[in-house]
């Protein structure tokens, strides 16, 4: 059986690292925009809905460009796209959502973004890729920073169900960054992509349709610090800058990187949506959180130092 995924290839670090940092610069500018839309009447479910359904189309001339109708390749890989769209797309973000409904946004996002550690774990009993002693630093101070930037210090309330829920979108972070490594069979990236986006978006929509979640959404402008924005701008931006853009260069990123340190890049993407909350919404970051910015980036570099 083929491997998801080879940490040890050689990696072309510089380009990689770009990718990884456009890419969660794209996800961390998707909540400010969605807590605009979500104030302006929009439920959680139809913001996320829309953009990933709109990211989906935006991407899909360029797959059937790449695909130069091959369909017996999609054939191949539907159980990779129908995995990509149901627990990466739909299934992460519809667990982070339910979680964030129960628990404080805070714990619900470090539970999430233990998802690199549960990387690094899954390659270790899967593929006996056994992480070095520099790997379990990185990750002890990533995850370090996270606890400072997202300020838990003080305390937060944990409730047992938003807990399971914010496991789940972890699972889902993780099985991201592994499937997004693969790429033996042969499928395109941006393929890989729309499917999956549209796949997550339809299943999202079904979601909504049998009161899962609820769908509503409205036409009121979308109001940010000092400014408001017709409704359709947030819109168009979150499909095609924070789901099509963020996506595909995320892909790319961790098919150049590796899922492991791609996962640890990726823990800017806390850092970026800081600075974009800062800007958008008036939240500015306080000193602990910039520490804790500090010791993220470092934990990347010392994951970086300790992989082969």
């Amino acid at each position: 059986m083929a491997t998801m995924t080879d940490d040890t290839r050689v990696a072309r670090l510089g380009p990689g690292i770009g990718l990884a940092v456009l890419s969660a610069s794209s996800f961390g500018l998707s909540g400010p925009l969605g807590r605009g839309l979500m104030e302006a009447g929009w439920s959680s479910a139809a913001a996320v809905a829309v953009r990933v359904l709109l990211a989906g189309v935006v991407l899909l001339p360029a797959a059937l460009v790449q695909l130069r109708g091959d369909w017996g390749l999609v054939r191949r890989n539907l159980p990779l796209v129908t995995a990509y769209g149901l627990v990466a797309v739909a299934g992460c973000q519809l667990a982070y959502f339910n979680a964030v409904a129960r628990m404080d946004v805070g714990v619900a996002l470090l539970v999430e973004y233990t998802a690199p550690v549960a990387v690094v774990v899954w390659l270790w009993l899967r593929h006996g890729q056994r992480p070095g002693r520099l790997t379990v630093l990185g990750a002890v101070l990533a995850l370090a920073g996270l606890v400072l930037v997202l300020d838990l210090l003080s305390g937060a309330d944990v409730d047992a169900a938003g807990v399971l829920w914010a496991l789940g979108a972890m699972v889902g972070a993780a099985v991201y960054f592994v499937l997004s490594a693969r790429d033996q069979d042969g499928l395109p990236g941006t393929a890989l992509a729309s499917g999956g986006l549209l796949l997550g978006g339809a299943a999202l929509l079904l979601a909504g349709v049998v009161g899962v979640v609820p769908l509503t959404a409205t036409t009121e402008p979308v109001a940010f610090h000092g400014f408001s924005v017709p409704w359709w701008l947030p819109v168009v931006v979150l499909g095609v800058v924070t789901a099509a853009l963020g996506y595909v260069t995320g892909i790319a990123a961790t098919r150049r990187l590796g899922s492991r340190l791609a996962s640890f890049v990726a823990l800017t993407e806390v850092l970026m949506a800081l600075v974009f909350a800062w800007l958008l919404l008036a939240q500015a970051p306080r000193p602990v959180q910039l520490v804790g910015g500090v010791l993220t980036l470092l934990g990347v570099v010392t994951v970086r130092l300790g992989e082969r």
